[in-house]
């Protein structure tokens, strides 16, 4: 056994459970490529000041659980704890602003990192599948993000997910309601924390899951009686889109969420089935960051979904993915076979064909145990005495039949079989 583990918090992924991240992934992305979103990736860490700046000094992310380090240069960087800030980064280093055609669409799939304390669903090490619509301010922008989650869902057969939606307000309305919130703040018994947090950015404190403080905001003040007209406007044809297009929501008007950049829409995706850790995703409309980060006014919105709480919901729903064997035929060489055997496996993998070999130099008894391992729908199996009769044996795996077929079209036969 290894002397080494994998540190606290995190987790390896080793088949045949990972076949279920690449899945999700999959299934996650999927709406989006065929809307119009283009992959990109970014670098694992990132400078430290991206974060301060973008999420927000007064967030948990930043004063407490970001992966900080050093470099022999000088440079204080972060290990990425969420992907809008970089994704936005790389989007206005590279200039796609400047390209044409707004809003810019991306989408992106990585893993992140948080200094947490562990528990189920909630790691030091996480993966997300993201999307980010870059230069318009649009309600159908919005929209689209929602129901594309919902249809990603929907298709790997989530079921009890809830979608909750809330409009955080702009620069008109928000500094209107940011004064009374810290007015109605100011009068309650608070830690020396929550009141520093209170100053900063106020709507943070009514995302406190504390129960000691949750219950002292009873009556407090709500963003929704501060909403000027065209957020009003705006929220209100977000929720008629999205009505429309037979997604279900549930309006919530203290749903904050957790970063400093989001302005009007916001939204979170739960599952109820997951305990604490119920968030499996969520996102919002963030009109300012790209100021935030020096660059120019590009009002944007943008999700991220957790790969590891999607698996984790389907698991507490007992859905089965329909996941196909990674093997589609196995090779069982006898005697001197294993040369042309594996020519054959090679020709099938050229064909798209799924296939493996016995290695390892294994009898019929134990290469056959293999076979049965890979999960191949189908065998071939050839001896000396097959192969000067220009045949292999096939067969088929599921019910056990067997037919010998002539070696030169057995390639054309399993494609045709397994079509």
């Amino acid at each position: 056994m290894s002397t080494f583990k994998a540190p606290k918090g995190t987790y390896d992924l080793i088949p045949p459970y990972s076949a279920k991240y690449l899945a999700v992934r999959d299934a996650i992305s999927g709406p989006l490529r065929l809307s119009g979103y283009g992959y990109v990736e970014t670098p694992g860490f990132e400078d430290v000041d991206l974060f301060a700046r973008g999420v927000g000094e007064s967030t948990d992310i930043v004063t407490k659980e970001m992966y900080t380090l050093t470099t022999k240069g000088g440079a204080n960087l972060a290990l990425r704890p969420e992907g809008t800030a970089s994704v936005l980064r790389a989007a206005l280093e590279a200039n796609l602003h400047k390209a044409g055609g707004l809003p810019v669409k991306l989408w992106y799939s990585g893993s992140y990192y948080r200094y947490e304390r562990p528990q189920k669903g909630r790691y030091r090490h996480f993966s997300q599948v993201g999307a980010e619509a870059i230069g318009a301010e649009d309600p159908a922008l919005d929209a689209e993000l929602i129901i594309l989650a919902d249809q990603a869902y929907r298709t790997l057969g989530l079921r009890n997910f809830r979608i909750l939606l809330n409009s955080l307000g702009d620069k008109e309305c928000r500094p209107v309601y940011r004064e009374a919130l810290q007015a109605f703040l100011r009068g309650l018994d608070l830690d020396e924390e929550t009141v520093r947090r209170a100053e900063i950015n106020p709507l943070r404190v009514l995302d406190d899951k504390r129960a000691e403080v949750q219950k002292q905001l009873v009556g407090a003040p709500m963003l929704r009686d501060y909403l000027c007209d065209a957020c009003k406007a705006y929220h209100e044809e977000v929720r008629a889109l999205i009505t429309a297009a037979g997604v279900a929501f549930e309006d919530d008007e203290k749903l904050v969420r957790g970063l400093d950049y989001y302005t009007r829409t916001t939204f979170e995706f739960v599952h109820d089935g997951l305990g604490s850790q119920s968030a499996v995703g969520g996102g919002g409309r963030y009109d300012g960051l790209s100021e935030m980060i020096g660059g120019p006014a590009l009002p944007s919105v943008g999700w991220a979904l957790g790969v590891d709480r999607t698996v984790l919901a389907l698991e507490a729903e007992g859905v089965e993915l329909d996941i196909p064997a990674a093997t589609s035929v196995f090779a069982v060489a006898l005697g001197e076979a294993k040369p042309v055997l594996f020519g054959l496996v090679t020709e099938l993998r050229k064909a798209g064909v799924a296939a493996d070999i016995s290695y390892g130099g294994k009898g019929l008894k134990g290469a056959m145990k293999d076979a049965n391992r890979s999960g191949a729908r189908f065998a071939i199996v050839a001896g000396d005495r097959d192969l000067a009769e220009g045949v292999v044996q096939l067969k088929d795996m599921e019910s056990g039949e067997q037919s010998a077929v002539a070696l030169a079209e057995v390639v054309e036969v399993l494609r045709t079989k397994l079509a």
